[in-house]
């Protein structure tokens, strides 16, 4: 999986809160909902963003 791109983001405390609020309510993390809000936001405006894969679950494979 990539790594993700960390940057320090400040935010209104009542935005912070609310986007707080949301993530427990989707049983996300802030992070998470502030990169799926974001991930909206942009498509709403007809800019398409590529989906990374999802990560891969399980064992890895046996080596022979």
């Amino acid at each position: 999986m990539p790594a993700k791109k960390a940057f320090a983001l400040r935010l209104d405390p009542a935005v912070h809160a609310a986007v707080e609020r949301l993530a427990a309510a989707e049983l996300r993390s802030a992070n998470a909902e502030i990169e799926m809000l974001l991930r909206e936001a942009l498509k709403a405006r007809g800019i398409p963003v590529k989906t990374a894969s999802p990560p891969r679950r399980g064992r890895p494979p046996k080596a022979n």
